[in-house]
């Protein structure tokens, strides 16, 4: 009987999986009515009222509250349990300090490298499928800003998933 094996390397999770425990600090909050949809590891804004909306192209660095957990909210659509998301309305958990997966959509993380959240796209320079509120490893001036106190802390996987640390509370 042949041989086999399950994997070699192993990979970072899900998006909005917490990644360490024991640091993590989090919060949960209602999604903004009329907000777009939030998927899992995607970083958010807390408004006013105490809601919170992605990550836009208005907002900047220190507008940033944290990323979406995926904690226990399960996916909308089957068999896609691996991008859920949190709808308008909903309670989301939104980790403030501590680690989590999330997708780098552009540049190479690397352990103690910045973290970039991409707020315009620009047709040439941007990477192909860019959206406004991805994150990424490579500071594309003008189209992006550095999130502060935030840290890739590993590289990513064949999914472009990896591991990020946000070491300074973020949001209230």
């Amino acid at each position: 009987m042949p041989g086999t094996t399950i994997g070699i390397n192993m990979t970072y999770g899900y998006p909005g999986q917490a990644s360490r425990q024991g640091d993590e600090v989090s919060r949960t909050r209602p999604v903004a009515a009329g907000a777009a949809d939030i998927p899992f590891g995607a970083p958010v804004v807390q408004k006013e009222d105490g809601s919170v909306a992605i990550f836009g192209a208005t907002n900047t660095a220190d507008d940033f509250a944290g990323i979406a957990m995926r904690k226990v909210k399960s996916a909308k659509v089957y068999p896609y349990q691996n991008f859920g998301y949190y709808a308008a309305g909903e309670a989301c958990d939104v980790l403030q300090r501590g680690g989590i997966s999330a997708t780098c959509a552009w540049g190479t993380p690397k352990v103690g490298a910045k973290v970039y959240v991409r707020t315009k796209v620009v047709s040439g320079t941007s990477p192909a499928g860019a959206k406004v509120g991805d994150l990424g490893a490579a500071n594309e001036t003008g189209n992006c800003v550095e999130l502060k106190g935030v840290k890739w802390s590993s590289g990513a996987d064949a999914r472009s998933v990896a591991e990020l640390t946000i070491i300074v509370r973020q949001g209230v």
